[in-house]
């Protein structure tokens, strides 16, 4: 399966997935808030989503990164933040493919690594990332400070 950077051609269909992965965690939004967040990331290049398509080109899941620096190591690093496969497409290697992209394009774009967080209850995805070499950080809590 294709695996390739989303452009704003792209967005009806990754609106679509999108919207599938925020309810996925609980969050479901309005259509056209997560179209309009989308085509921003896109617009403004502040983001890199990495779409995987089926043989007949069909949307079927997606990875976005942010960069970011790691202080500690004082170089770049991406935050793989958002990683979503569609239900009917999962067990088929998609998500798999979509880590390896992500990991080529952080490789290619010279950092030092990739971090990602996931809910403690997504057993697949953190049997994939362990998989796939990442390691589960014991030293560090996550915090977040909601702002209105």
């Amino acid at each position: 399966m294709p695996v390739q950077p989303a452009t704003t051609e792209d967005l009806d269909e990754l609106s679509a997935l999108f919207g599938a992965y925020l309810e996925f965690y609980r969050v479901a939004k309005p259509p056209a808030q997560v179209r309009t967040f989308l085509a921003a990331r896109l617009a403004n290049a502040d983001s890199v989503i990495l779409l995987a398509r089926d043989q007949q080109g069909a949307a079927q899941g997606f990875v976005q990164l942010y960069a970011f620096f790691a202080s500690l190591a004082l170089q770049p690093a991406w935050l793989l933040s958002d990683l979503y496969v569609s239900e009917p497409a999962r067990r088929q290697g998609i998500g798999e493919a979509l880590m390896n992209a992500a990991r080529a394009h952080a490789e290619a774009t010279g950092a030092c690594g990739l971090q990602l967080e996931t809910a403690k209850r997504n057993l697949p995805g953190q049997a994939l990332y362990e998989r796939l070499g990442y390691v589960r950080d014991e030293a560090f809590y996550t915090y977040w400070l909601g702002l209105d």
